[in-house]
């Protein structure tokens, strides 16, 4: 599985080199939303997976191929399977990439914050979100799922002082849900806090792409309106984050390994696959392969087809 991916459309941030610095699907949370499927290794330890030359070498690789088509990079995205901040040379990785001279961004669930060295690590990058779910200790277990070890006060504490710390951008997100952290209450407590991080955006998302859990849904239009009306009564500069970020993805010339490369963090609508092949010259056969031998999987939610690596069979071939 290559590190470096893309580039991809992103709603916040024009096109992004994805940069997957985790493993499939170790994180220090199992989010009920999560578009990659459940968590593998729920963990919290930091862990060396790729070395920064590694990384860098790919991201250098990729560019120049980009490059050669003319396709612009708005950010180098640290936004792997799992949580980016388990990476102890994410500090020095960020410091690395910078002679791309290309805006580096992370994106985070924030669990870690309350490590000084993971909030220094993060003080190098241009852009960083942070994830707020919840405030209240029994949605945040029931939306997030977080490990054992966590807590929810110091997590929300070592945001704040990493917020008082970073410089640069800051946007934070917030994931809503059907039934979990919808409630006027909790949007309530979580637009306060969300209030004294002083961020530069504020995101409400929704999930848009098939969740983890089968049963998880989006808010109906009046839930989603409330919260925006919450946060922005707050002076918040608030978006709704829930429309679809569009289909320019790009190619490498590898049809089958681009596909397996981005549908490993970034699950694809059936339309853009399409566009993708039709960049390729290629057809629908390759594709059809990749879910027959078992490494694309196939689903839907809400109304749409979509495909996604198969993250569990990649790990038991990698480990056999």
């Amino acid at each position: 599985m290559a590190i470096v991916f893309g580039p991809v459309p992103s709603r916040r941030l024009g096109r992004s080199l994805g940069i997957n610095n985790i493993p499939p699907k170790e994180c220090s949370y199992a989010c009920v939303y999560c578009q990659l499927g459940n968590t593998i290794k729920l963990k919290v330890v930091r862990e060396e997976f790729y070395t920064t030359e590694q990384i860098v070498e790919e991201t250098k690789e990729l560019i120049n191929k980009v490059n050669s088509e003319n396709n612009k990079i708005n950010y180098l995205t640290i936004v792997p399977d799992g949580e980016p901040t388990l990476d102890p040379n994410l500090g020095k990785t960020i410091r690395a990439l910078k002679r791309f001279n290309i805006k580096i961004a992370v994106i985070t669930n924030s669990s870690l914050l309350d490590n000084k060295s993971v909030r220094n690590d993060l003080l190098e990058a241009d852009w960083v979100s942070v994830k707020v779910d919840a405030i209240s200790e029994n949605v945040w277990r029931e939306i997030d799922r977080p490990h054992g070890k966590l807590n929810l006060q110091s997590i929300l504490s070592g945001v704040k002082l990493f917020a008082a710390e970073f410089p640069n951008y800051l946007a934070v997100e917030t994931m809503l849900v059907k039934g979990i952290n919808d409630s006027g209450d909790e949007v309530r407590k979580i637009s306060k806090y969300v209030k004294s991080l002083n961020p530069n955006k504020v995101y409400i998302s929704i999930p848009t792409r098939p969740p983890a859990e089968t049963n998880v849904e989006s808010p109906n239009k009046e839930s989603l309106n409330m919260a925006y009306q919450i946060f922005a009564t707050q002076g918040l500069n608030v978006e709704l984050n829930t429309g679809y970020e569009g289909n320019e993805f790009s190619s490498t010339g590898n049809l089958g390994e681009d596909i397996l490369n981005i549908t490993a963090v970034h699950p694809m609508r059936k339309d853009a696959v399409e566009d993708l092949i039709k960049k390729n010259n290629g057809s629908w056969e390759a594709i059809n392969y990749l879910v027959e031998s078992g490494k694309l999987l196939k689903s839907e939610f809400n109304g749409s087809i979509f495909y996604m690596r198969n993250l569990k069979e990649w790990r038991k071939n990698k480990n056999n």
